[in-house]
């Protein structure tokens, strides 16, 4: 994702999967590690695409996301943040440490 990208963040991986379920973004900035759950909505008739992450999907991607950490090769005191990237309209907006 650009933004991340223009704000000095390394992409790791896009859609990495695994047998319990997907990381849409992870991508890192020094110790910082960040996992992004990508949400998309044509309107907010619904609700905005953040209030479909609900308690949950946060509790998966928290999940998912120590499962990437243990497995990769190097390990280190990483700090990590959560993430929501809301598309709509085309517009992006990044609610960063959302959980």
């Amino acid at each position: 994702m650009r933004w991340y990208s223009r704000q000095g963040y390394v992409i790791l991986e896009r859609n990495w999967r695994c047998g319990r379920g997907e990381l849409d973004l992870i991508c890192k900035r020094g110790s910082l590690v960040v996992f992004c759950e990508v949400k998309t909505r044509s309107s907010a008739l619904y609700g905005t695409p953040a209030e479909a992450v609900g308690a949950d999907k946060q509790r998966r991607i928290r999940k998912l996301a120590a499962q990437w950490l243990a497995q990769q090769p190097q390990k280190g005191s990483w700090r990590t943040r959560f993430d929501v990237a809301e598309v709509m309209g085309g517009r992006i907006h990044v609610i960063e440490a959302a959980f």
